[in-house]
C-alpha cells in the first residue's frame, strides 16, 4: 500500500477496542434519556462535549464506548441491547439516541431487533446509511480491514452491504452530515459533496423526519455548537431548525 493510502487511513481512524462502558448522570423522575453512541475506532470520549451540552438540557445522558472494531454490526446492536437492558433503564421514560457515523448504523441494527416501547427521536450525525465509497476502495487492503475490523467490511454502497440491507426507518430520524472534508483523497473518491468520509446523499435513509447539511468534516461534526443546538431541538421538536439566528 502506498504511504499516502496508508497516512490518509491513520487520519481516517484510530483503533480502540474497549469494552462496552458508560456514564449516567443522575436524572430526576420524568426525565427523558439520551442514549449517546460514537463512530467507528472512537470511544465515548469523543462525544463527551456533546453529551455535556444534552445534560445541560436537562436530559440523563447515558455516554456508551463499545467495540467497534471488534465485531460486525449486529454483534454490535445485541451488545447495546444487553448493555442497556443491564442498567434498568426507566421504560415510563422517553428514550432517545443520539450517534455519530458507525454508531447510527448500529442502532438501527438494534432498533430493527429490540426497538423500546418507550422510544422517542433518534438524531444522527454524518452516518454512512447507503454505504461509503471509502468502504469500497479501502475494505480489500489489509490495513484497513485490521483498522476497522468486521464493521469496516459492512459499510459498503453495494445492495449487500448492512446499511443498505437494514432498509427504511419507522422512527422519528433527524440527519445532520457535513458537507467540509480535510481529506483530498478520500473526497476524490466520493461523488458530489462530502465530508470526507461519507456522501450528503449516502447520508440520507428512506422515512427519515428530517435532513440537514452544516459545513463541517465527518471527524468533528460532533464538537460544533450549532450542530449540539440543532440536536436538541430535534430531541424536542422533532424537526431541526431554519429560522436565522
Amino acid at each position: 500500500m502506498s504511504s499516502l493510502l496508508t497516512t490518509a487511513i491513520g487520519l481516517m481512524l484510530y483503533s480502540v477496542t474497549p469494552p462496552i462502558n458508560a456514564n449516567l448522570r443522575p436524572s430526576d423522575p420524568g426525565q427523558d434519556t439520551v442514549v449517546v453512541l460514537h463512530g467507528m475506532g472512537r470511544t465515548k470520549l469523543s462525544m463527551r462535549w456533546l453529551a455535556s451540552r444534552l445534560g445541560g438540557d436537562g436530559y440523563a445522558v447515558l455516554n456508551l464506548s463499545y467495540p467497534s472494531t471488534k465485531y460486525p454490526v449486529a454483534r454490535l446492536a445485541d451488545l447495546l441491547h444487553h448493555e442497556l437492558e443491564a442498567r434498568g433503564l426507566d421504560h415510563t421514560r422517553r428514550t432517545h439516541f443520539v450517534t455519530h457515523s458507525l454508531g447510527g448504523i448500529v442502532v438501527r441494527a438494534y432498533l430493527k431487533e429490540h426497538r423500546p416501547a418507550n422510544l422517542g427521536c433518534v438524531v444522527m450525525l454524518s452516518p454512512p446509511n447507503q454505504g461509503s465509497e471509502v468502504a469500497d476502495r479501502l475494505r480489500r487492503h489489509s490495513f484497513y480491514r485490521l483498522a476497522t475490523g468486521p464493521a469496516g467490511q459492512e459499510l459498503g454502497t453495494d445492495a449487500a452491504s448492512t446499511p443498505q440491507q437494514l432498509g427504511p426507518v419507522d422512527f422519528p430520524l433527524g440527519v445532520i452530515t457535513g458537507d467540509k472534508s480535510f481529506n483530498p483523497l478520500f473526497s476524490h473518491w466520493i461523488p458530489g459533496r462530502s465530508d470526507g468520509k461519507v456522501s450528503v446523499e449516502r447520508a440520507k435513509v428512506e422515512g427519515m423526519t428530517d435532513f440537514l447539511v452544516v459545513p463541517h468534516s465527518h471527524s468533528f461534526i460532533m464538537r460544533s455548537g450549532n450542530v449540539a443546538m440543532q440536536v436538541a431541538h430535534f430531541l424536542k421538536c422533532r424537526s431541526f431548525n431554519r429560522t436565522p439566528a
